[in-house]
């Protein structure tokens, strides 16, 4: 029969207490060589959840280099075109503590980065965070309380950067196969795939 582990007393009794080092890792800060992993990731993953604790996980990409480290204590990186939902944003505005998981292609060990997040207008920067010639009108800044960096365990386990690993494309569903399935739209596949290619092409920025 299935047990469900109830306090963190259960969880210990399985896992045992991590290394003093590894339990002790993070600092409240971007250290020089933190910021050079971050300068060079083009990609992470920004948690948050509302006021409620419903949770979100957003991807988030743009050239190298975009995600501007402000000072040792704070980054900045540009709200871009999407689908307006807004998810992310509004989550920010109700509970603005937020984590992120920055990766660099080709290489296992990630950032995590956990702080206090706002989201800003017509802040002094926004120019400089411009890609194709546009200017983002939002940008979040996060404050810094936690950083530390993550082995490349989950990388190694999975095989993500081994091209012989990666599935046959036509096992995997198009876009557009997930979003009739989700929608039940009688819509076909193959318009509603080419429909997102436009969409995702002219509205990167």
């Amino acid at each position: 029969m299935t047990r469900v582990l109830r306090d963190e007393a259960e969880l210990r009794e399985l896992i045992r207490e991590p290394h003093r080092l590894v339990a002790e890792k993070h600092i409240d800060h971007i250290d020089p060589e933190s910021r050079r992993f971050i300068e060079a990731s083009p990609f992470f993953l920004l948690a948050t959840s509302d006021a409620e604790g419903h949770c979100d996980v957003s991807p988030r990409g743009d050239p190298a280099g975009s995600v501007l480290v402000l000072d040792e204590h704070t980054l900045a990186f540009a709200d871009r075109k999407g689908n307006r939902r807004l998810d992310n944003l509004r989550n920010i505005l109700a509970h603005p503590q937020v984590g992120l998981l920055f990766v660099v292609p080709g290489i296992g060990d990630t950032l995590r980065v956990n702080g206090s997040a706002r989201v800003v207008t017509e802040a002094p920067y926004l120019p400089s965070m411009a890609v194709a010639g546009v200017v983002p009108v939002i940008a979040v800044e996060v404050r810094v309380e936690e950083l530390y960096s993550h082995c490349s365990k989950a990388f190694l386990r999975s095989k993500l950067w081994d091209p012989a690993a990666w599935p046959d494309r036509r096992s995997v569903p198009t876009a557009g196969q997930l979003a009739r399935s989700q929608s039940g739209t009688r819509i076909p596949a193959r318009m509603l795939d080419a429909a997102l290619r436009t969409e995702a092409k002219h509205n990167q920025y």
